[in-house]
């Protein structure tokens, strides 16, 4: 693909998180944009991922063109108008956190059921076999007994978002309708569901005070309501959750593989949920 050059002046700061800013076009309300703090091949490897997503009928922002300022990389969308995250709606109205939690619990399910071309995307054990191989922290002996784990966990041919937490699905209103979205899915797979509930978790268990604060717009005791609301709602009202979380929080300490390299950093709070059971 070619970049098609821009201005970055026709447009507006709306937001950032880790990897890049998002931006609003000053002048046609029908785009955003999101432009990478770097300017690195994974812009391109996200549209054209993008790309597969929506036209697999993933409920997920249209995208449009690779774009570049003459500095960075970017990717124009089209704009869903009047939307409104999961986390800031929670932020903005905490005495319904788990009237939220049980909507986003609600479309994580049915994403996880939802069955993909295995030929077109990657299967998220070799996602993950990838980053580990790929990350500096981790010794040879847990690489292997880490790898070991990830190539026995349970096979599936259904939809991974691949960053699932509630700052990257969004909802508009319309005639009392809810319309909802997946956004950011750079990390897009398929796979046993697991390994998407482990960054449900962290957002809402594992972060601190700060970060959730920061990254998210509520309190830490908020988001463990969040949490609290959501594991009955997905996995059912007669799941055992203690099970549950005790599996999910192993999924969560691999999540460091996805963590460490957008970091650059080890994570020893997240590692930690590794101990004593996958090394």
């Amino acid at each position: 693909m070619t970049p098609i050059l821009i201005n970055l002046d026709d447009y507006v700061h709306v937001g950032e998180g880790a990897n890049g800013a998002s931006y609003n076009h000053k002048t046609d309300s029908t785009i955003m944009m999101k432009m990478y703090f770097r300017n690195f091949e994974s812009a391109q490897k996200e549209l054209e991922l993008a790309q597969k997503v929506f036209a697999s009928g993933i409920p997920t922002p249209e995208p449009g063109d690779l774009v570049t300022d003459g500095e960075r990389m970017g990717i124009r969308f089209r704009r869903i108008d009047g939307k409104k995250s999961y986390a800031r709606a929670v932020g903005d109205d905490p005495e319904h956190v788990e009237d939220y939690a049980r909507e986003f619990a609600i479309m994580c399910r049915q994403l996880h059921q939802t069955k993909v071309d295995t030929n077109l995307f990657t299967d998220v054990k070799e996602h993950y076999c990838r980053l580990l191989e790929q990350n500096p922290f981790f010794t040879p002996i847990q690489k292997e007994k880490i790898r070991d784990f990830i190539l026995h966990a349970p096979d599936a041919d259904t939809a991974l978002h691949g960053d699932l937490q509630f700052g990257n699905a969004i909802f508009t209103e319309n005639n009392g309708k809810r319309d909802k979205f997946f956004i950011d899915l750079g990390d897009f797979c398929y796979g046993y569901p697991m390994f998407d509930l482990g960054m449900v978790y962290i957002t809402c268990i594992l972060d601190d005070e700060e970060f959730i604060q920061s990254a998210f717009h509520m309190s830490k005791a908020t988001a463990e309501r969040f949490w609290n609301a959501f594991a009955p709602e997905y996995f059912g009202k007669n799941a055992d959750l203690a099970e549950k979380e005790k599996e999910v929080r192993i999924y969560a300490g691999l999540k460091t593989l996805i963590v460490e390299r957008d970091t650059k950093r080890p994570m020893p709070e997240f590692r930690a949920m590794l101990e004593g059971t996958v090394y």
